[in-house]
């Protein structure tokens, strides 16, 4: 176990965790004794098919207070900017876009009054694709909790600390490292000491695993023992509560007579976690050539076809360059795959000007990028010693789907109308001579 600050976490990707805040709450032997100690409830919570097999089976028993069943009925609630796929607006352009960051509101606003949905793809109804949101808030939750059927949620921080407080325990988050929350677990998001802002993936599809390291072999990328998992806590309230549930694309609202973070004892693999992004093993080349980008990939979500992820989440953290008689930055590439990509610190190698912390750049499916003209410049006449790239942390959100900016995106006054000036002078240099 470690401790920071009084929250303790059990470590390791997809174990079967098991924590009690009482001694004696957590049934051993079996999942559903006839009488459960201390007069709790015994609930399933599965976030896979029963029949998936073990290896990619998600399931966690909880021994809580009351069953989730003891609610009142929900009645539709305003969803303001939150948007899901398929979306209805515009038609996507093929055009590069991106955006500077987007200010906190100064008005009070809680984690669901500063949802905001930029761009989504698939289809939440079928479990398939993504959604892409900016959350923000300047005040906690109170006696409000969220819960969203659609998706797993992948909290990327880039302002502020945050607690989340969750069914299953409490979660401290900073920016550089990342949450991610099973899809139909209920939580609140509490700022710190300072208003938070960040972005959100919403992911449909298939639950975020660790991509294989092939001849990698044993070791390298993220490392199972990173990744930290809550502890047993739990309310014992009776308050006037409500909770907001996202279905189907809409948000709606119960009122409870208490709160919903009530379990006592939980065992299972379907938890929140969250990871540190600095215990990342970079791997790169020591001899020639910039690899493809799916060597920064932390986890993925497979799709139906081998290798071609419904959502990569991939980052661009400090390292090593030593290539030689290469062009170290992003070449110019047009790719099948979609990427969507935000910068929580520092300057991004490729876009050194315009691209700041907080904001976010789209570059879909065979849409040609790559580094700016004066990047350009000063990585093909460089002087090719081994460099640290320090200070940085980029991150991408790579999809198989199109992503496909909301109206409010695309209309946005954050959005860059002159983007695409970056590259305005590149310059012609053929002139037929070896």
């Amino acid at each position: 176990m470690t401790k920071p600050n009084d929250i303790c976490y059990s470590n390791g990707f997809n174990n079967e965790h098991e924590s009690e805040a009482l001694i004696g709450a957590l049934p051993i032997g079996q999942f559903n004794p006839q009488k459960c100690t201390y007069g709790l409830y015994a609930e399933q919570f599965s976030t896979t098919a029963f029949t998936a097999p073990r290896h990619e089976n998600r399931r966690t028993w909880m021994y809580r207070i009351r069953p989730s069943i003891s609610m009142g009925d929900y009645s539709p609630f305003d969803k303001g900017l939150l948007r899901t796929a398929p979306l209805s607006g515009p038609p996507c352009p093929p055009n590069v876009m991106r955006w500077d960051a987007q200010p906190i509101s100064e008005t009070p606003a809680d984690f669901i009054d500063g949802l905001t949905t930029v761009a989504a793809n698939g289809d939440a109804k079928t479990h398939i694709g993504i959604g892409i949101h900016l959350y923000s808030a300047n005040k906690g939750m109170e006696n409000r909790y969220f819960c969203n059927a659609d998706g797993e949620l992948m909290f990327v921080p880039q302002q502020g600390e945050l607690v989340a407080r969750t069914e299953l325990g409490l979660l401290k988050v900073k920016p550089g490292e990342i949450m991610v929350i099973p899809r139909g677990i209920k939580f609140q998001i509490e700022p710190m000491d300072e208003p938070i802002l960040g972005y959100l993936c919403e992911n449909y599809g298939a639950p975020f695993t660790l991509p294989e390291r092939g001849p990698v072999g044993a070791n390298g990328f993220a490392n199972q023992r990173d990744f930290q998992y809550p502890t047993a806590w739990f309310e014992d309230k009776e308050q006037a509560s409500s909770l907001v549930t996202k279905f189907c694309g809409e948000l709606y609202q119960a009122d409870l007579g208490h709160s919903p973070l009530d379990v006592v004892a939980w065992v299972g693999n379907s938890a929140p976690y969250k990871y540190d992004l600095s215990r990342f093993n970079v791997i790169n080349t020591v001899s020639f050539d910039h690899p493809d980008p799916s060597i920064f990939t932390v986890l993925t979500s497979p799709s139906d076809t081998q290798g071609t992820a419904n959502m990569d989440f991939v980052i661009f953290p400090p390292r090593w360059m030593v290539a030689e008689n290469t062009f170290r930055p992003p070449w110019y590439h047009r790719n099948v795959m979609s990427e969507f990509m935000g910068l929580i610190r520092g300057v991004y190698d490729a876009k050194e000007k315009g691209f700041d912390p907080g904001g976010m750049s789209l570059h879909n499916c065979m849409t040609p990028h790559g580094p700016e003209a004066g990047v350009f410049e000063k990585a093909s006449s460089g002087e090719l010693t081994p460099q640290k790239y320090e200070n940085t942390l980029a991150f991408m959100f790579e999809s198989r789907y199109v992503i496909a900016p909301t109206e409010y995106a695309l209309n946005s006054t954050t959005r860059q109308k002159d983007y695409l000036g970056c590259w305005g002078n590149l310059q012609k240099y053929f002139d037929g001579k070896a």
